[in-house]
């Protein structure tokens, strides 16, 4: 995993370390967007990646806007002047929602969020235009995923979610009880939607690890309704950035290094699952107070 392929010709630029292998920084408070990562991953093998989870500092939802602007900014030109990365992508509902804005003004590379490629996905997957969004609290209370859906001409009605997190964090993605909590969860969501007169036909995931519980809530929807990966939707949205960078052909280079700002042993011990395979060795790194 931690292996270098490809054309490595260094050179030194700034503090930032420049590589003929282009490289893409991820970003998110935790490690849940490593999901994110997981489909760059699988989308891009030419380039090299960085990911950096603020595990110190999570949860990011119970702060404050401008603590979290800070504190992704300091992620952001971590990933950019000391990884090099030429472009960054927001794994992180939270810091999309409340703090894109400002890491656009802390970097000078492109950045991009996960709620807007969520928003034009759930817009290309639904046939009557209302769509549902189920997320964490922090995430529903900043209504970021319904301005991106309503900017995209949908109706849309969010619920916030908090048990599935601990429980994908336990390990619990295919045992019975959540499939119960999903089944309750979306009961609820659904019948709030039949009352608002609307007929969904398409559920948001809007929360990075969520779509390790994917095959459960595809069985838990009702027939005919698409389940949207944000994550997978930001995938292609950064391919194509990825693509304009690099018109030209690329070898394969497929180096993933992860840093975290506090317990690497649990980012090791979990984050395979939310990868898909072994994370190598997780960096510490600190990012300041």
């Amino acid at each position: 995993m931690n292996e270098m392929t490809g054309n490595e010709q260094s050179s030194s630029y700034g503090s930032a370390t420049v590589n003929s292998t282009p490289t893409v920084g991820v970003f998110d408070s935790g490690f849940g967007g490593l999901t994110v990562l997981r489909a760059l991953v699988a989308r891009m093998p030419q380039a090299r990646f960085a990911f950096i989870g603020d595990t110190a500092r999570l949860p990011y939802g119970s702060k404050s806007r401008r603590t979290i602007a800070r504190y992704a900014q300091e992620s952001a030109r971590f990933l950019v002047n000391q990884q090099g990365a030429e472009f960054l992508v927001i794994a992180c509902n939270t810091a999309s929602a409340l703090a894109l804005d400002a890491i656009q003004d802390a970097v000078a590379v492109p950045v991009l969020g996960v709620i807007e490629p969520g928003a034009e996905a759930a817009r290309a997957a639904s046939h009557t235009g209302d769509v549902l969004v189920i997320a964490t609290d922090a995430t529903v209370r900043s209504h970021a995923y319904s301005t991106a859906c309503r900017a995209q001409g949908l109706r849309v009605l969010e619920k916030a979610c908090p048990l599935l997190v601990p429980l994908v964090e336990e390990g619990w993605t295919s045992h019975p009880v959540t499939a119960e909590v999903i089944r309750i969860y979306l009961d609820e969501l659904n019948a709030e939607a039949a009352a608002q007169g609307m007929n969904p036909d398409a559920l948001v995931l809007g929360c990075t690890h969520y779509p390790l519980l994917r095959p459960l809530l595809e069985q838990a929807v009702p027939a005919g309704m698409k389940v949207i990966d944000s994550a997978e939707a930001a995938a292609e949205a950064a391919l194509r950035i990825f693509n304009e960078l690099h018109p030209e052909s690329l070898p394969p280079a497929g180096r993933v290094r992860c840093f975290a700002t506090d317990s690497v042993d649990k980012f090791e011990r979990l984050g395979s699952s939310f990868l898909g395979q072994p994370t190598g060795k997780v960096e510490l790194v600190d990012l300041g107070g």
